[in-house]
């Protein structure tokens, strides 16, 4: 019975990490993902052998919006004004 306890308790603990762990990238994403977009879709431009200067001249531009949106101070109160004006789209 004390096994089936700590194998339990052992489980929630895991899940536990793993929920922060995705929080803590949905978090990441929603101020980088059109920046990481641009550099995934310039690499496989680029391993396809085309041209990404496309792709990376958005990524640049994606990555300057992101570098000024992380600048700004925001807190719990406008954070989602932050994450909306990083992924361009507008808060209501």
């Amino acid at each position: 019975m004390l096994i089936r306890r700590i194998r339990g308790q052992g489980m929630t603990e895991y899940i536990i990490i793993v929920a922060l762990i995705a929080v803590s990238a949905i978090g990441v994403y929603s101020f980088f993902g059109q920046t990481i977009r641009n550099q995934v879709a310039g690499l496989s431009s680029e391993m396809s052998g085309t041209s990404a200067n496309d792709s990376i001249s958005a990524a640049k531009t994606s990555a300057e919006s992101a570098n000024s949106t992380a600048n700004q101070n925001y807190n719990l109160g406008n954070y989602d004004k932050g994450a909306n004006s990083a992924s361009g789209s507008s808060s209501n």
